[in-house]
């Protein structure tokens, strides 16, 4: 636990706070920091280490990238406080301005970038929609599924460019986005940054959660799991977030024959039967079901929930 005259000592240099401002605003990569700041990256680094090193800052890296959040919220929360305090009382740093024009520029930049890269998918991602029924039903079914109770904290496996935090995000005590792919994490933040949308993304993989046990009470698996080469470890990995009473929803195709999409579209799995997911489940601890079969096209999209009991089993020696 860092001392309050080390939480202070890191906030001596304007440039620090400067920093936090900004990344209580959003999440940054050094670099983005560091086009703000107008510095250069060695000298942001050395500024972000110290604030680091206070516990007021948190870095993550993803790929090449290094991004920098917030610390933990009990310890930033009070901090803040005082600041807006002596904002009503002093009036705005002149640079408070400044750095928010900056900010929106980093944000159309990642706007930009992310037009980039669907202009260049659209095609695949046509071809591959046309095969089933339109995403509008699938989004309606899931929201079906989850209507019955608080979201609470929400976990989305495989978050892609963040459309399920995009749609569930704002009803759900907190949510969280993991997804492998560096490049899929920056256009789910460029999304939901322009959508104004309060939702934590983090680089990790579906077999290897980045996340402790009872972290979540929904799980969200929205067609990943065709991608995996061992479904029912993934299905057990993400049932090992799931708090009591949890519910894991995952969203895939039913059984099909469409070969090319093992190469065209890197599919490892063509769909999976009813038989096999509730397998999948019941060895991960749930009790499964079959929510809803959507048909209105060559594929078939298929809804399956699985639920934590609300005591978990106790093994008697």
């Amino acid at each position: 636990m860092a001392q309050p005259s080390r939480i202070f000592a890191a906030l001596a240099d304007p440039t620090r706070m400067r920093i936090l401002m900004l990344l209580r605003a959003m999440e940054l990569s050094v670099g983005e920091l560091a086009q703000v700041l107008g510095q250069s990256q060695p000298r942001v680094s050395r500024h972000v280490k110290i604030l680091i090193d206070a516990g007021l800052a948190e870095r993550r890296k993803e790929g090449s990238w290094v991004f920098l959040s917030l610390g933990p919220r009990r310890r930033i929360e009070p901090l803040f406080s005082l600041v807006d305090r002596w904002a009503e009382l002093d009036g705005e740093n002149p640079w408070t301005a400044a750095d928010a024009a900056r900010l929106t520029a980093v944000r159309a930049d990642r706007a930009a970038a992310a037009e980039r890269y669907f202009a260049g998918h659209a095609a695949d991602w046509d071809a591959l929609r046309s095969l089933h029924v339109a995403e509008s039903e699938v989004e309606a079914a899931i929201a079906r599924a989850l209507k019955d109770r608080p979201i609470g904290r929400l976990v989305d496996i495989g978050t892609g460019t963040g459309r399920m935090l995009e749609l569930f995000g704002p009803g759900a005590e907190k949510a969280l986005g993991i997804d492998r792919s560096p490049e899929m994490l920056r256009l789910a933040r460029a999304k939901l940054a322009e959508a104004e949308l309060d939702a934590d993304l983090r680089q990790g993989d579906m077999y290897a959660l980045p996340l402790g046990a009872d972290s979540a009470d929904t799980v969200l698996i929205h067609q990943v799991l065709h991608y995996a080469q061992n479904p029912a470890a993934a299905v057990a990995e993400a049932a090992r977030l799931l708090s009591p009473g949890g519910r894991l929803v995952i969203v895939d195709f039913a059984p099909h024959e469409r070969e090319e999409l093992r190469s065209a579209d890197a599919h490892v799995r063509l769909g999976f039967a009813d038989e096999a997911m509730l397998k999948y489940f019941e060895e991960a601890g749930l009790a499964g079901r079959v929510l809803e079969h959507l048909e209105g096209g060559e594929l078939t999209v298929t809804l399956w929930l699985g639920e934590r009991p609300e005591q978990r089993l106790k093994v008697v020696a």
